[in-house]
């Protein structure tokens, strides 16, 4: 079978890899070469597949493919929503043991799809498009059971593993090279309206079922255990657990978010 032609960017190796994956994907699984057609060989760029491929998931009868399509595209131009996605796509890929390909994150991960979802819902919010917003925010939860509130400030090198029940409320804020798992909640203490939701910095690992709550900082390069409740600030390079969290040791490593050691 002759190969199809792929038009190449030579800037963009993550680009350039992702064709190669959706070539040699087209060819040993014929029954998805059409949805590998469409959403990565019909387009010229990362950007545009990423775009096609949050319209396709978050479309209904009420708002159409083609809609979301033309809102996603334009909030592509801001050249900070691709710079932050092609990072969540590295971090996926190198993170996360399941994955063994680019291609395999960006058509089937539902954690890195909803997180590039959310970030066209941020630049709604910031744009002043409030409800279109909120309508990309309920979507994300209903397609992806994520729910992130488009206020919300998240970094890139994002990676959420299974992605499954994860909120991220109004004013938390996520840094860079983050990764939680399933589960997690960022949440509030009560019905305070105002700045009522934690601070993740760089570097943090959180595991499943941790529950991050209040106005609290968690400190960067540090580890939170699984199921644990967290309520109080955490200093960098610690490892807390328990209900409520306490610190029981150093974060083991200088970047528990990439080495993704759960042990204590």
């Amino acid at each position: 079978m002759a190969l199809p032609v792929i038009k190449k960017n030579k800037s963009d190796p993550v680009w350039d890899q992702i064709l190669d994956e959706a070539n040699y994907l087209s060819i040993n699984e014929p029954l998805l070469s059409s949805m590998v057609h469409s959403s990565i060989l019909h387009h010229n760029s990362l950007d545009q597949a990423i775009s096609y491929r949050t319209a396709n998931k978050l479309s209904t009868a009420e708002m159409s493919e083609q809609m979301l399509r033309e809102i996603s595209d334009e909030a592509m131009r801001d050249g900070d929503i691709i710079s932050y996605a092609r990072a969540d796509l590295i971090a996926v890929n190198e993170r996360d043991p399941s994955c063994h390909s680019l291609i395999q994150a960006l058509l089937f991960f539902k954690g890195f799809q909803a997180i590039q979802a959310y970030r066209v819902g941020h630049w709604l919010w910031t744009s002043g498009r409030k409800d279109m917003a909120y309508y990309f925010q309920s979507r994300v939860s209903e397609v992806f059971s994520l729910d992130v509130h488009p206020a919300a400030v998240i970094g890139f090198g994002i990676m959420i593993d299974h992605a499954h029940s994860i909120v991220i409320g109004e004013t938390a804020v996520v840094g860079n090279n983050v990764s939680m798992l399933h589960s997690v909640t960022l949440g509030g203490t009560g019905k305070q309206d105002d700045d009522r939701h934690p601070k993740i910095d760089d570097g943090v690992l959180i595991g499943a079922g941790a529950k991050v709550l209040g106005n609290i900082k968690v400190g960067h390069c540090s580890r939170i255990a699984a199921g644990s409740v967290v309520l109080h600030d955490v200093p960098p390079y610690k490892t807390v657990a328990g209900v409520p969290a306490r610190i029981v040791g150093s974060a083991g490593c200088s970047q528990p978010s990439v080495s993704m050691d759960q042990l204590l």
